[in-house]
């Protein structure tokens, strides 16, 4: 009998490949049918790892079944790559067990023809583990190592390459390559740290400070999600690279802000939390599921100075100048964060870029005629490209002489901005927040403060 957890996992797995859902998505449907927390966690673990090896594993299969991938039938392509993962990535699990159980899902595919072919392959790889078969990381030929050992696109691992040279590139699609941790910020409206930290331990959760976010907590054992406080609003689930976006906004009572791109409101709570919920906060988003979403955030928070709208920002705002703080936190490729969402490295193409700029160059702009005189606006992004993230600024200010971006460095210098201490460890040479995974351990995300002249 095959296990529910490796049914799910197909169904998931081929669900994304076929572009019907994206990997949260895909996840989300098949979950409510595994009523096992532990057929839960291994199906969210195959079908994550197969997306996120899924250049090596295909290499594989390719170089063992000695045909093109194009010749697989689609299904069967899927099940080799759930089984070819357990057997190269999951060592709990016995070759025996993944062999048998991938014939067996051939078979209830009614593609039992290709039953034969699924298991003479992956007991090849089962026995070679894939040494010999792989690229080396020899410099005649470090793309093809970055492509297809390390399983990335070879189009971003080419400009990766070429902007950070072999040793960062090979760090970052390390990085990208292993399990993201559970991150929570703690939401200071409801609770302190130290009384957050106390109250999980008694409910056998441990966690320890992060590395850069003053709010930030990783988990090392036990899952709060699974505790009492899970819907209390005593914390929110967020990545730490996520956090520190927040703290540019430097949110104060009294300031009128407006969060643009607000769903799900992790940095729109956060921002009210920094101002003791004394700020007046707008929060918008564009559908309205993003706005239900955000709606529910903000209930649980407990946050009483946030109000929520629906906003289309790419196609203008309904507001006068009157803001102190405009956060644009755009619309992007996501490529910062293909750690915790592989499906995005297979998903995006380079001639993705170019139309997403489009719209930032556009959120952008329609944001900066609500900022007040002598106001901020930050825009940020969970992207790694520079066309999403420098170039959108340097375009901006180019057609806007009355934005001019500042310089994070010198705010610290002047001692002007001591909310800011925590960044400076993720400031880049110019100023702008933009945390590496190669040199933070960190989601690439990049964040830029302008001000308005009075």
């Amino acid at each position: 009998m095959i296990s529910p957890a490796r049914v799910a996992a197909l169904t998931a797995l081929s669900d994304v490949n076929a572009r019907r859902h994206d990997l949260p998505a895909a996840i989300a449907r098949v979950r409510p049918g595994l009523k096992d927390e532990r057929d839960r966690a291994l199906a969210t673990d195959l079908v994550t790892g197969a997306l996120r090896w899924q250049q090596e594993l295909d290499y594989l299969i390719e170089h063992f079944a000695k045909r093109p991938l194009a010749k697989l039938d689609f299904e069967v392509l899927q099940i080799l790559r759930l089984g070819a993962y357990q057997l190269i990535h999951l060592d709990r699990i016995p070759a025996s067990a993944a062999v048998n159980d991938a014939v067996a899902q051939t078979r209830r595919a009614k593609k039992t023809s290709a039953a034969g072919l699924v298991n003479a392959v992956l007991r090849a790889i089962a026995a070679s583990k894939g040494k010999g078969a792989l690229p080396l990381p020899d410099k005649t030929d470090e793309l093809a190592y970055l492509e297809v050992a390390l399983s990335h696109p070879r189009w971003l691992a080419e400009r990766w390459l070429r902007r950070l040279g072999f040793a960062d590139t090979e760090a970052r699609e390390t990085f990208n390559n292993t399990a993201s941790p559970l991150t929570i910020r703690v939401n200071r409206l409801k609770t302190e740290p130290q009384a957050l930290v106390d109250a999980l331990a008694k409910l056998g959760v441990d966690v320890v400070p992060a590395r850069y976010a003053p709010d930030a907590f990783v988990v090392t054992s036990g899952n709060p999600l699974r505790t009492p406080l899970a819907h209390s609003g005593m914390f929110f689930l967020q990545d730490e690279a996520s956090q520190l976006v927040s703290l540019l906004g430097a949110v104060k009572p009294g300031m009128r802000v407006l969060d643009t791109c607000a769903s799900p409101g992790g940095k729109t709570t956060a921002m009210a939390a920094s101002a003791g919920d004394r700020a007046e906060i707008v929060a918008a988003d564009v559908r309205a599921a993003r706005v239900q979403l955000l709606r529910d955030t903000v209930r649980t928070s407990g946050a009483h100075s946030i109000r929520i709208v629906q906003a289309d920002l790419e196609a203008g705002l309904p507001f006068g100048a009157i803001f102190d703080l405009v956060f644009v936190d755009a619309p992007c490729s996501g490529l910062g964060t293909i750690r915790r969402d592989p499906d995005i490295r297979w998903r995006r193409t380079e001639s993705d870029l170019p139309g997403l700029a489009g719209a930032q160059n556009q959120m952008i702009r329609n944001a900066a005629r609500v900022v007040a005189p002598g106001g901020t606006l930050v825009y940020s992004t969970c992207s790694s490209e520079p066309e999403e993230n420098e170039a959108v600024v340097t375009a901006f200010v180019a057609g806007d002489p009355s934005f001019g971006p500042i310089d994070l460095h010198a705010e610290l210098r002047g001692g002007r901005s001591p909310h800011l201490a925590p960044l400076e460890p993720v400031l880049d040479p110019a100023g702008f927040l933009r945390t590496l995974p190669e040199r933070h351990g960190l989601e690439a995300f990049f964040g830029a403060v302008l001000r308005r002249v009075k």
